[in-house]
């Protein structure tokens, strides 16, 4: 048997497959060649069918498929994280309007490229090779250009609203100007085959978006092959304003619009109504759960969430970082832990299915299953080494449950997207961190310096 040659071997790791079997193997190899996995499977076997070019001694790794990110903010908060002190209620809109907005409304163009840049960097540093972004980025072209700086795969949208404040014609005008922005915008960032970045029609949600809207977004959706997302009822407030100004709940309203489905990816939904949550299932829409903002923005999701309850009623359920912090290895067992505690029910959300949720799902999610997710022949070469040797993986005894348990991304070794090693040794192999750190600095406090607000600070804080 003569051995096909190929760019890359990875033999003898620990390989997390996530395919239809969920195979992992111990003494495990992976083919990748021209962007592509070609073979994966025992050692023996995968070694002999192929002749590399490179070759990566994989004993202390673990491989997994690259991480699927369902709801992440990459402009607006990675410049000003940590900023807003963490006891300011966003049900209070006096509140929101002073400490949320002028932070995403004051970024420049430049600062959004700087911000895009920064935050795929700490995604592919925590194993993320793909994400669904929130729907919040004003300059389209900057952020794009930052994200394929750093190489990595993502669906972004234009910040669209479309609900004007006053008459009739106000309300008009600014449905037709948002949808304008956002039928350009999708024009201009196609889901080309070879490109990692393409644009959705992504919607802020809530009660921002006129019904014109929504539906103008689902049909661009339909008609091109796309996706929609959108914020919706983290807090009750959204359910009162929906009943008080239609006359029935957010998801009841959206399904009688007829924009619900299964390219339709709703992110928070911590309150939902009986009739809200069979809607869901019935439609097929996915659910972002983001574990770190349920908590941190006091959403009730241990008292009133019910996404076991989803989850276990076939909705495809993702995991989402939001705004806090990128590393979702993290938010595995906290997801998990909120509601094994809150059913006290040990079977609740085993650490195989939050594997699944960054995972498959996320592919499913994003109309890309037959091409990412999990690592088989045929699919793109999107995968993560984690490095075993670690305290927390040694001994290594149960793969599964010690990266969701146990470890998190700091032992992300490196990362490769479409077969292109990313991050390398713990670094990317595309830019200079230390000077995208520097420039990161500059403009956070510019940034903060323009939108007039002060820090407030509990104990001293001395310059």
């Amino acid at each position: 048997m003569t051995a096909k040659p190929i760019e890359l071997l990875v033999q003898g790791a620990t390989v997390i497959t996530m395919d239809r079997e969920r195979r992992i193997f111990l003494d495990g190899a992976l083919a990748v060649d021209a962007g592509r996995i070609v073979g994966v499977g025992p050692r023996g076997e995968v070694a002999e069918q192929f002749s590399a070019r490179r070759t990566i001694d994989g004993r202390d790794l673990i491989v997994t498929p690259g991480f699927i990110n369902g709801h992440v903010h990459i402009t607006g908060d990675p410049l000003t994280r940590g900023f807003m002190p963490d006891t300011i209620d966003y049900r209070d809109s006096e509140a929101f309007l002073h400490w949320v907005l002028p932070r995403y409304l004051s970024h420049t163009a430049q600062d959004e490229h700087v911000s895009a840049k920064l935050a795929a960097l700490e995604m592919l540093r925590c194993g993320i090779t793909c994400f669904l972004e929130a729907g919040t980025i004003r300059h389209i072209d900057e952020a794009a250009a930052g994200l394929t700086e750093l190489g990595i795969r993502a669906r972004i949208g234009l910040w669209t609203e479309g609900r004007g404040a006053g008459d009739d014609v106000g309300s008009v005008q600014a449905s037709d100007a948002a949808i304008a922005a956002m039928e350009a915008a999708v024009t201009a960032y196609p889901p080309d085959e070879n490109a990692r970045i393409a644009v959705w029609p992504l919607l802020v949600g809530h009660n921002t978006n006129s019904d014109a809207v929504w539906q103008a977004a689902k049909a661009i959706a339909d008609a091109r092959n796309l996706g929609v997302s959108a914020h919706m009822s983290p807090y009750l407030s959204d359910t009162e304003w929906y009943l008080e100004n239609t006359g029935c709940r957010p998801i009841e309203h959206l399904a009688r619009l007829g924009v619900l489905g299964d390219n339709v990816t709703l992110t928070h939904l911590a309150h939902l109504a009986d009739v809200e949550a069979e809607l869901l299932i019935q439609s097929g829409v996915n659910v972002v759960y983001c574990p770190l903002a349920a908590l941190k923005g006091a959403f009730g999701v241990a008292r009133s969430g019910r996404y076991p309850e989803l989850a276990a009623a076939g909705i495809n359920l993702l995991l989402g970082t939001d705004g806090y912090d990128c590393d979702i290895m993290r938010l595995m067992p906290m997801a998990s832990g909120t509601f094994k505690d809150a059913r006290e029910d040990l079977s609740v959300f085993p650490a195989h299915q939050m594997l699944e949720m960054i995972t498959i799902n996320g592919a499913r999610a994003l109309g890309l299953a037959d091409e990412i997710g999990s690592i088989e022949p045929g699919k793109r070469a999107d995968f993560v080494c984690h490095d075993a040797n670690r305290p927390e993986l040694r001994p290594l005894l149960n793969p599964v449950n010690q990266l969701v348990w146990s470890a998190d991304g700091r032992g992300v070794r490196s990362v490769w997207v479409d077969g292109e090693c990313l991050i390398d040794n713990y670094r990317s192999t595309r830019i200079d961190e230390d000077a995208l750190f520097r420039e990161a600095q500059a403009a956070g406090d510019a940034l903060v310096a323009r939108t007039g607000l002060h820090l407030q600070s509990p104990w001293p804080i001395i310059r």
